[in-house]
């Protein structure tokens, strides 16, 4: 038999552990750790509808509304939130510290101008065919290039050679 998600808040704690990851521990006193808040419905409903996931990819609670959340808590999620939504743009690739990985970038974007560090290559995804990219940083923030394509001469050169 397999267990429902639990939507029960009263006594959960979630706190922020040395790592930076969110840890849940419900009123039974289960621990689930390095849980990750995702929105059932981020644009029709953003406050309603939201699932901390488990490190094992099972929904460990169900929370029905924001607002029911203590306001620590709702904090918390909203952190981890808004870095999980937060996707720059990569409009130009400015330069590259190196050619090996780890590699330090400096970039313009639409959220402004920024550096990232790139662990590995793998951390280029190609999501539609070649051009369309998702490149995750060091950090966890996650870059997209919507079509490689139209990126200017010299960042499509410098791209290139991580691809």
């Amino acid at each position: 038999m397999i267990e429902a998600p639990q939507s029960n808040l009263a006594g959960m704690q979630l706190v922020r552990n040395a790592h930076g990851r969110l840890v849940l521990t419900l009123a039974g006193g289960t621990v689930f750790e390095a849980v990750v808040p995702v929105r059932a419905f981020p644009i029709a409903a953003p406050t309603e509808g939201l699932s901390l996931i488990g490190a094992d990819g099972k929904e460990a609670l169900w929370v029905a509304r924001m607002d029911d959340l203590q306001p620590e808590h709702r904090q918390l999620i909203e952190q981890d939130l808004a870095v999980r939504e937060f996707v720059p743009t990569i409009e130009r690739i400015l330069k590259v510290s190196s050619f090996s990985t780890p590699s330090t970038w400096d970039l313009q974007t639409d959220r402004g101008m920024t550096q990232m560090v790139l662990k590995a290559e793998e951390d280029i995804r190609k999501l539609a065919g070649r051009t369309k990219l998702q490149i995750t940083g060091q950090d966890g923030v996650q870059y997209r290039i919507p079509d490689s394509n139209r990126l200017d001469r010299h960042s499509r050169k410098l791209l290139e050679r991580f691809l």
